[in-house]
């Protein structure tokens, strides 16, 4: 049973009217003494809940009742209605235990699609969490590793990826966000459908609208002809939107709409688009504490991470990393045309020993320069003892006091005159793409000639 409550007679029936018509069973109610009442009783699959009830606008009672019924029924999924004004009031309520938010007129398809993925996730929330192995169907392809942090990560995959739900996935610089990304599209019921990858790191803020919206000949100086952008070219797909905590935040506003009402409006076309993507996120960044300080939307923030998949550092699943040496060691002699190598047991156990803050990109780079450069068919310990050389210690630089873009500006200046001023070699060490560490010298006046 699905839950309405909202003292619009015209919405009640509006609502009841739309999932009826879809199958399911509803009861509609006024108020929060009778929605209590209701709660009390029975446990419902799914509440649709309005945040005001009275002449006060404030969102208050709202907020007070999704409390109350959270109590009752702590597992059921509740989907607040608001209106435009009220989209801060709701993004408190989504802290408070909300599962989503819908805008005041909502398009009756948007919903639907939120309302079956909210139940879907409910009912595998309530899966055993069995352990996954390599027969289940599940396809992890390019994913090595048996450690439990991983096995959770893709456990939790399994999951979600059938569903429509946003995802967000964080970790640190080279985890492999972006094999999550690919695992979660093709385990999905979009796997035949487009997969478009978009680094937002690399595009700037004036290249933004015609990068992601498209635009039409003439709309500006260099538009000779018709362009898609990267949500038309993902209809009926998954997007992937690489470095989101890169994005400025006029660029997040244009963004937020389009997740918000899966429309669009290409540069130099009044007339809006329909899309149908499914949206994965990934960062490096501390969202949660950019929102704190204004630099990241709050609505957008809890718009992309209705499901947040966080990748364990690799030093946090070391016994993974000989799967890892092994896998990467055989995909080089494969592209290479080398006779196998084999990596002894002391190599393994040293390769295992060493802290990775580039995580398995670091691993990758770091046993395939040994394997090139000793071209020997069985690497030992003392071969890759050799090519091992991590970054050095910062120049006593003192970070305390410091702001977190002075630290941030600090660490670039490092990396500059560690790599001789080699931006992609900075750029890799720091774990950010090119366009990124450009953006970076720019915002701190950082020039590469002095």
């Amino acid at each position: 049973m699905i839950l309405i409550v909202d003292d619009d007679s015209a919405i009640r029936s509006s609502l009841s009217f739309m999932l009826k018509r879809a199958k399911y069973e509803v009861k509609a109610v006024s108020g929060p003494k009778e929605a209590i009442e209701a709660v009390r009783s029975t446990t419902p699959q799914l509440i649709l809940m309005d945040m005001n009830f009275s002449l006060s606008t404030n969102g208050q009672e709202g907020l007070t009742l999704l409390k109350q019924v959270k109590l009752f029924c702590p597992q059921t999924p509740v989907i607040l209605m608001t209106a435009w004004g009220s989209i801060p009031l709701a993004v408190q309520g989504m802290q408070a235990g909300a599962f989503d938010f819908i805008t005041k007129p909502w398009n009756n398809a948007a919903l639907m699609q939120r309302i079956e993925t909210a139940l879907e996730l409910t009912a595998g929330g309530q899966e055993a969490d069995e352990p996954l192995t390599d027969n289940d169907g599940f396809d992890r392809s390019h994913i090595i590793g048996r450690s439990k942090a991983l096995m959770d990560v893709l456990a939790t995959v399994k999951r979600v990826a059938r569903t429509n739900a946003s995802i967000l996935v964080t970790g640190e610089s080279g985890t492999g966000k972006e094999l999550i990304a690919e695992a979660v599209h093709r385990n999905s019921p979009r796997r035949g459908k487009p997969f478009v990858k978009v680094n937002l790191g690399g595009v700037s803020q004036t290249l933004f609208e015609s990068e992601m919206f498209g635009h039409k000949k003439g709309a500006f100086t260099d538009a000779v002809s018709d362009r898609k952008g990267r949500f038309e070219l993902a209809d009926k797909g998954t997007i992937f939107l690489d470095e989101i905590g890169e994005l400025d935040l006029s660029c997040q506003v244009k963004l937020l709409r389009v997740l918000q009402e899966q429309t669009f409006e290409p540069l130099g076309d009044s007339q809006p688009r329909k899309v149908d993507v499914r949206v994965v996120c990934a960062t490096n960044a501390d969202l949660e504490q950019m929102v704190r300080e204004h630099t990241f939307r709050e609505d957008l923030f809890y718009r992309i991470n209705l499901i947040t998949v966080h990748l364990p550092a690799l030093r946090e699943r070391r016994e993974d990393i000989p799967l890892l040496a092994r896998h990467f060691i055989e995909k080089r002699c494969q592209t290479d045309g080398f006779a196998p190598v084999r990596l002894t047991d002391d190599a393994l156990d040293y390769l295992s020993s060493l802290p990775y803050p580039g995580n398995i990109r670091e691993l990758k780079n770091f046993v395939e320069r040994t394997l090139l450069v000793c071209g020997k068919e069985v690497l030992t310990a003392d071969d890759f003892k050799q090519q091992y050389h991590p970054t050095s210690a910062p120049q006593t630089v003192s970070l305390q006091g410091m702001t977190l873009e002075e630290m941030e500006r600090q660490t670039i200046l490092q990396a500059l005159e560690k790599h001789g001023n080699n931006l992609s070699q900075v750029a890799q060490a720091l774990g950010i793409s090119r366009a990124a560490l450009y953006r970076r010298l720019e915002k701190y006046g950082i020039s590469t000639n002095d």
